[in-house]
């Protein structure tokens, strides 16, 4: 796990909701991703949270956008391996330094860790979008996010009887 370049500053605090958080607290967002399509996708969600003090976790090193630069993570690529388990410490490594209130995931398989550290450590509220590729069918990640998302969105009616509490959310591209 390394952080890419130095911090930027974060954007104005917005006031969080919560009686355990001080007022003054800024909303914090974790946007994690695989590199390609399911980065995209996250990236065009960026009017959601670019307003908002934030970060990314992505898998593998990619050269980076200038609006990424010095505030994305890069953690090891697991494909249902032993590198799974590596994911989870670089999750609560991560997430112990950054302490997000929010964690945003548009997949692929790391999404899994990061939410499950960031929902049992830290209470982190969890929203997940199904990738754009699954029109009919959802994916591994999709159907182990729907129980731990607080929201989780799929771009595609079809998924729909998949995921009965999701939302219909259109296509993202």
């Amino acid at each position: 796990m390394r952080n890419c370049g130095a911090r930027a500053s974060p954007s104005t605090p917005l006031p969080v909701a919560d009686s355990n958080v001080a007022e003054a607290t800024p909303l914090k967002i974790c946007v994690v991703a695989s590199c390609g399509g399911h980065l995209t996708q996250a990236r065009s969600l960026a009017p959601a949270y670019r307003e908002y003090p934030h970060f990314f976790v992505v898998t593998p090193e990619i050269a980076l956008p200038p609006d990424m630069a010095g505030r994305t993570y890069f953690v090891s690529h697991a494909e249902r391996d032993w590198k799974l388990l590596l994911n989870f410490y670089e999750a609560f490594r991560i997430l112990r330094r950054e302490r997000p209130h929010v964690i945003l995931s548009t997949g692929a398989g790391l999404a899994v860790p990061i939410a499950l550290v960031g929902r049992v450590l830290w209470g982190c509220e969890i929203v997940y979008v199904e990738s754009l590729s699954r029109i009919v069918s959802p994916s591994l990640t999709a159907r182990i996010m729907y129980y731990l998302a607080d929201d989780f969105f799929f771009q595609w009616k079809p998924l729909a009887k998949f995921f009965p509490r999701g939302k219909l959310g259109g296509p993202l591209l």
